[in-house]
C-alpha cells in the first residue's frame, strides 16, 4: 500500500467527531456511509511500516492492510473507498482506535491481555522476541551485562515495562532512555549514547540494517518474551472483525504471508535496497500453519 504522507495533514480535519458514530453502529457502517477507511501506521518500524525515499508508506504489515482494505471494499461493494492514512506512535495508537479516529491499525502492535481490554485484534501477523542490540565491542552478552549500564528503548512499549521491571527486579542500576520511536532508540546506541537498545528482535534487525556500519552491531540475549504483532480495531464489532481476520488468514493459509515475509525480512527493501537477512522463526512458520488471535503474554 503506497499513499502519500503529505495526504494525512490535508485529510485529518474533523477525525474526532466520527468516534461516537462508529461505537454505535459499527465500523463497517461507519466507512459505507463515509465513504472513507481510516488506516493507522507506523512511520519508522522498519520493516513492518515506515516511509520509503519518496515518504510512501511500506512494508510488511502494509502489506497485510492492504489485503484486510481490499476484503473491505468487496464486503461493502465499494471498489473506490477512499483510504485516509494516519500516523500513530506507541503512545497515541491505542487512544486513536478507541475514540474513532483510526479503523484499523496494522504496524508492530503486541497483542497482549492488557490491551485486549481496550481493544480487539486481528489474527496475528507476525511472532517475535524482545532481545538487545549492541556493538560487537560492547563487551556486553548477556542481559547481566547491562547492570550499570545506559539502556536505549522505545517509550510505551512492552520492552520499556519488561525492561523497567527487571531493573527494579534485579536492582541493576541501569540507566533506561525511552525515546519517541526506534529510530531514536537506536541512534542512541550508534552514537555512544546508550550501551544497548532494547527492542523487538526484528525491528533490532530493521534498525540495523539502515546504518551504514551494520556489520559494527550484534543482536544478543535470550528474550526475555515472545509476542504476537496483530492490527488493532475497535472492541465490540464482530462483523468487522471477521472480513479483517478472513482476510489475515486467508494469505497465511495460502502461502501468500510467506511470500510477503521472504520480500520483507530476505530480500533487498527500500530505501537503500538493503536485506534483513532475518529468517522465519518457528513460531512465524507455526503461526501461518495455524492461524489465530491469540494473545502471547
Amino acid at each position: 500500500m503506497k499513499v502519500r504522507k503529505a495526504a494525512v495533514s490535508l485529510a485529518a480535519i474533523g477525525l474526532i467527531s466520527v468516534g461516537a458514530h462508529a461505537q454505535e453502529a459499527g465500523t463497517l457502517k461507519k466507512i459505507k456511509d463515509t465513504g472513507v477507511i481510516s488506516l493507522g501506521y507506523r512511520e519508522s518500524s522498519i520493516p513492518f511500516s515506515y516511509y520509503d525515499e519518496h515518504q510512501n508508506v511500506i512494508g510488511y504489515s502494509q502489506a497485510f492492510m492492504a489485503k484486510a482494505v481490499e476484503a473491505i471494499k468487496q464486503k461493502l461493494n465499494m471498489p473506490n473507498l477512499g483510504i485516509r492514512l494516519i500516523p500513530v506512535t506507541p503512545q497515541n495508537r491505542i487512544p486513536l482506535v478507541q475514540n474513532g479516529t483510526v479503523d484499523l491499525e496494522c504496524g508492530s502492535t503486541t497483542n497482549n491481555a492488557e490491551r485486549e481490554q481496550q481493544v480487539a485484534f486481528s489474527t496475528s501477523i507476525f511472532v517475535i522476541g524482545t532481545r538487545l542490540m549492541t556493538k560487537k565491542d560492547s563487551g556486553i552478552k548477556g542481559w547481566s551485562d547491562l547492570k550499570g549500564k545506559t539502556v536505549s528503548t522505545t517509550a510505551g512499549t512492552t520492552s520499556e515495562r519488561l525492561l523497567r521491571k527487571m531493573n527494579q527486579d534485579k536492582s541493576m542500576g541501569m540507566n533506561i532512555v525511552s525515546a519517541k520511536d526506534h529510530a531514536e532508540a537506536f541512534a542512541a546506541l550508534a552514537n555512544g549514547r546508550a550501551s544497548a537498545f532494547m527492542m523487538d528482535d526484528a525491528l533490532l534487525a530493521g534498525e540495523r540494517a539502515k546504518a551504514t556500519n551494520q556489520s559494527e552491531f550484534v543482536i544478543i540475549g535470550t528474550p526475555q518474551s515472545e509476542e504476537a504483532y496483530g492490527c488493532m480495531m475497535r472492541k465490540n464489532d464482530p462483523e468487522f472483525k471477521k472480513v479483517v481476520d478472513g482476510a489475515i488468514t486467508k494469505m497465511e493459509l495460502s502461502g501468500e504471508a510467506d511470500r510477503i515475509y521472504q520480500t520483507w525480512f530476505q530480500s533487498p527493501i527500500p530505501p537503500k535496497g538493503l536485506n534483513l537477512n532475518f529468517p522465519e522463526s518457528d513460531e512465524v512458520k507455526a503461526l501461518f500453519k495455524s492461524p489465530n488471535d491469540k494473545a502471547i503474554d
